[in-house]
């Protein structure tokens, strides 16, 4: 358009044009004009009736607490969790009913505004070996009730006045994980994973590098894990007495706090064998299927003053009153981890390659030999793709230089001595055939 002095059609103001961007809008044919100062106004104004057309019509989480009561009741959630958790049938249930039971508190504090009638908050304590699946059953879980999940690892947090991270920052954490919604983040759940090392170094099973701090930890978090409101800055901000905070109240969050609480059987051992002469469980030379089955036999009967011995102080395990235990994952669990699961790690090879016209099959043998070197290397159902990664690794480097249609079989060879998957052309299949 023409620079110049134009009148605006809505404001009435004579506008100097010196470029488009002063007169968005212009027709020379009608005279017809409006500024950017306009432009600008109207959008404001569009702005803040959208802005308040999505908080008149957003459902706030009481509103679906009904319905998520309603569609999770707990052997819904159990059967959605054997979709993708293979094993550990107790500590399925234990979570299904301690999760459906802690937002039925939260609806029944909601019915009962105003009264001195509450339900206290059970927060969880869980404990089993690496990689029995700890992490993926509460992962899970947040995905089907869809709440905001965020995992902490409590080791690095530390006691005020030692170098670390503030016990403020698992909540800070989840505040992130529900996209900086607080009213979403005083509904979730927060996982503060190896716990036990915060154990404090007069438990029976500690040893005496432990860091300082660790019993103070556990003092800091009594208040969050009953319900409290916690202060803390935004990621990134240091904490000083001007830094603009964030307030969170956490009674209605659930506090699940885990770890493998290596040397935990042994306590339990010595209660239950109730001074035999024995130095213990797993003194004594046993084959490892057996150590194994003393062990998930042991586990389960964790009691509160197992948790004491082992350096956790009263205070918290009062606040932790669900214990759920996993058990060690055997070579049948993990050889049904591998395929069974919504997610198992050759389904998700298989799918990956069938984008590149490749079939991928693995042999029975081959499938045992992987399950068999997670055993060895104690890691449980935690290695299970990064075996799998190594063997695959030069196959999926190589396929995509050739589109043909292929199909590749992993034997046990490739697993136990890294040799290299059968390739077969499809095509030349086809022609023998």
């Amino acid at each position: 358009m023409n620079t110049g002095s134009f009148r605006c059609s809505l404001c009435g103001r004579r506008i100097k044009v010196q470029s488009q961007i002063d007169m968005p809008i212009f027709d020379p044919n009608t005279g017809f004009a409006v500024c950017k100062n306009c432009i600008k106004e109207l959008n404001r104004y569009i702005d803040e009736d959208e802005h308040r057309r999505f908080h008149e019509n957003k459902k706030t989480f009481s509103d679906t607490l009904g319905e998520l009561l309603e569609k999770n009741k707990p052997h819904v959630i159990k059967a959605y969790l054997d979709e993708f958790i293979i094993k550990q049938e107790r500590a399925k249930k234990i979570l299904s009913v301690a999760v459906y039971n802690h937002y039925k508190r939260m609806k029944y504090g909601l019915d009962h505004v105003g009264t001195d009638e509450e339900i206290d908050k059970s927060n969880v304590i869980i404990m089993g070996p690496t990689g029995c699946g700890k992490t993926a059953l509460l992962s899970h879980l947040s995905k089907l009730l869809d709440i905001p999940f965020a995992v902490t690892d409590a080791s690095s947090l530390t006691e005020a006045g030692f170098v670390g991270a503030d016990v403020e920052v698992a909540v800070r954490n989840l505040y992130y994980a529900a996209g900086q919604d607080i009213e979403k983040t005083e509904h979730g759940i927060i996982y503060l994973d190896e716990f036990d090392k915060i154990a404090r170094k007069s438990g029976e099973n500690n040893s005496i590098t432990a860091d300082p701090g660790h019993e103070g930890v556990q003092q800091g978090l009594l208040k969050m894990l009953e319900g409290s409101v916690v202060e803390f800055t935004a990621r990134g901000q240091r904490k000083h007495p001007e830094a603009p905070t964030i307030k969170v109240d956490t009674r209605n969050i659930l506090f699940i706090v885990g770890g493998a609480f290596v040397g935990i059987d042994k306590i339990v051992a010595k209660r239950v064998r109730k001074g035999e002469a024995s130095l213990g469980f797993g003194v004594d030379i046993q084959p490892k299927e057996d150590s194994d089955e003393k062990f998930n036999e042991l586990i389960h009967q964790v009691r509160p003053e197992d948790l004491m011995k082992y350096g956790i102080i009263p205070e918290i395990i009062g606040r932790l009153p669900v214990i759920c235990t996993l058990e060690v994952l055997d070579e049948h669990s993990l050889l049904r981890i591998l395929t069974e699961p919504k997610n198992a790690p050759v389904k998700q090879y298989q799918k990956l390659l069938a984008m590149d016209n490749v079939q991928l099959e693995f042999e029975e043998a081959a499938l045992l030999a992987v399950a068999k070197k997670a055993i060895e290397r104690k890691t449980g159902a935690r290695s299970l793709k990064g075996i799998i990664e190594d063997v695959m690794l030069d196959v999926m480097f190589d396929i995509p230089k050739v589109e043909v249609p292929r199909k590749v079989i992993v034997t046990e060879e490739c697993i136990n001595e890294h040799a290299e998957p059968k390739i077969i052309f499809l095509d030349d299949e086809v022609k023998t055939a």
